[in-house]
């Protein structure tokens, strides 16, 4: 499992670099060997699940002005009992930034600097507060390890680059011939997206306390056959995921690359004809661009996160402010699971008593206990 030392988190440029490839062995079941999620400690051996939630009117305002006693838990359709509630306003906050620099982002960097900078300026208390910044093209590169220095972001922020077709390495296929089944065009690393949320969780916020969020900024492709891998390595860090759809509409609708995904060594998985999208189905182009959709969905959703898209009316700058909002806004919930011990997926649902409310939250989280002997 690829990891990152304390002497190599220098915020040099490439510390990431290749770590991609290292993923693509990895079996699906690694991301479940996370340690226990950072949580207020009630006993030795007892696990405390946290769960994070914002509250929305019938109107979508943020609902602020909840109590314990408002809301309802269930694990596995087990009604629990909440021992812990706090509103999350002022607890450490660790914001991770993912941002695509494929050849359909090129147009939208310089607007993808300015909002994020912008954002985390307001965001990011002294001393308290941190974020790190990815980019992720056919390789994973931290551009900025944990910090809470606004000179040090920025900086990082400018080294931002788009990352065209030329300069891109292969990505390593399952040996088939160029473009047929079971392998990858030369180019781009099918699986960016999904090794970035991985990686960024696994080596980065897992060990964090506090209210760790990652941003993904692209058109939500390259998730590859490792997205549940991903998602999990989220959930067992305690990370929401908030997707902002980000993309060149011309380069789309000018038939930009296409790349499809073929099977990993080591992670199953089935190839795809050659000349489909990402779900195996038509041209490419309008189904990629509808599976990044998806893909960016997914994330947010599993995780408790949002969902958003750039457009002529939601603007970037726009978006960040609602997230801001949300993210200052949130509800904390812990509680000791009731019911037959043991490991594997648990499913939580969360509820308020009032009437009209919606309630957005994680799905579900990765049980670590054991049967007492």
């Amino acid at each position: 499992m690829p990891s990152i030392s304390k002497s190599m988190r220098t915020g040099r440029r490439d510390l990431l670099c290749g770590l991609a490839q290292a993923v693509a062995g990895l079996c699906p079941a690694a991301a479940q060997e996370a340690s226990p999620p950072q949580v207020p400690n009630y006993s030795v051996g007892v696990e405390v699940v946290q769960v994070l939630a914002s509250v929305r009117d019938p109107r979508g305002a943020i609902v602020k002005d909840l109590t314990r006693e408002d809301f309802l838990l269930r694990e596995d359709g087990r009604e629990q009992t909440i021992r812990y509630f706090a509103r999350e306003t002022d607890l450490p906050l660790t914001i991770g930034l993912l941002v695509d620099t494929t050849p359909s982002e090129s147009n939208m960097l310089s607007e993808e600097r300015k909002a994020s900078m912008a954002f985390l300026e307001r965001m990011l208390r002294p001393e308290k507060d941190k974020a790190f910044l990815i980019q992720y093209h056919s390789e994973i590169e931290l551009l900025q390890d944990l910090t809470s220095s606004r000179a040090k972001l920025e900086a990082a922020m400018n080294r931002l680059e788009a990352h065209g077709m030329a300069g891109m390495r292969g990505s390593r296929g399952g040996g088939g011939p160029t473009g047929g089944p079971g392998s990858a065009r030369p180019g781009m690393n099918p699986t960016a997206l999904s090794d970035a949320v991985y990686l960024a969780s696994e080596e980065v916020l897992k060990t964090q306390s506090g209210r760790k969020t990652l941003l993904v900024l692209g058109d939500g492709g390259h998730l590859g056959d490792r997205g549940e891998q991903a998602i999990a390595a989220a959930l067992e860090a305690d990370a929401l995921i908030y997707s902002i759809r980000i993309y060149d509409k011309n380069f789309a609708a000018g038939g930009g690359p296409r790349i499809p995904t073929g099977r990993i060594p080591g992670m199953g998985g089935p190839g795809r004809r050659p000349g489909t999208g990402p779900s195996g189905r038509g041209a490419p182009g309008v189904n990629d661009h509808a599976q990044g959709k998806e893909n960016l969905q997914k994330l947010s959703s599993r995780t408790g996160g949002g969902y958003f898209e750039v457009g002529k009316k939601e603007t970037l700058d726009r978006i960040y402010a609602q997230i801001e909002e949300e993210l200052r806004s949130q509800y904390s919930l812990g509680y000791t699971p009731e019911g037959p011990a043991g490991e594997g997926y648990r499913r939580i649902q969360v509820a308020v008593r009032r009437s009209g409310l919606s309630v957005k939250s994680r799905e579900g989280y990765y049980s670590r206990r054991r049967e007492a002997r």
